[in-house]
């Protein structure tokens, strides 16, 4: 199931800030996250509106979790111009084989 979230940054179509725009409470009593403060110029979701986003806001959230483990698993930007330099001076694809084996490992 998709994060509330999700579903709302879809159903607005932009970034939201959610101290200041919309925000989201949980009460411990079972039944969830909810909308409980809309402070934005459109008018607030149903929930049916919300679950409408749902294959949407699960297909979203998996390309956030691969984008976010390639981000930890790549080398860091001074690694990676360091691979390329000796790459190029040793005609070696370092770079190239670290790159394509984080793509590997976490496929969109």
């Amino acid at each position: 199931m998709a994060q509330l979230s999700t579903k709302i940054k879809l159903y607005v179509n932009k970034e939201i800030d959610f101290l200041k725009d919309v925000k989201l409470q949980e009460n411990s009593d079972g039944k969830g996250v909810f909308i409980a403060e809309w402070n934005l110029d459109i008018p607030k979701p149903t929930i049916a509106q919300l679950d409408a986003f749902e294959a949407q806001a699960i297909a979203y959230e998996q390309l956030q979790n691969i984008l976010n483990n390639r981000r930890m698993a790549y080398p860091s930007i001074a690694d990676q111009l360091d691979m390329l330099y000796w790459d190029k001076v040793n005609g070696t694809e370092n770079w190239l084989n670290s790159i394509e084996s984080v793509k590997n490992k976490f496929p969109k």
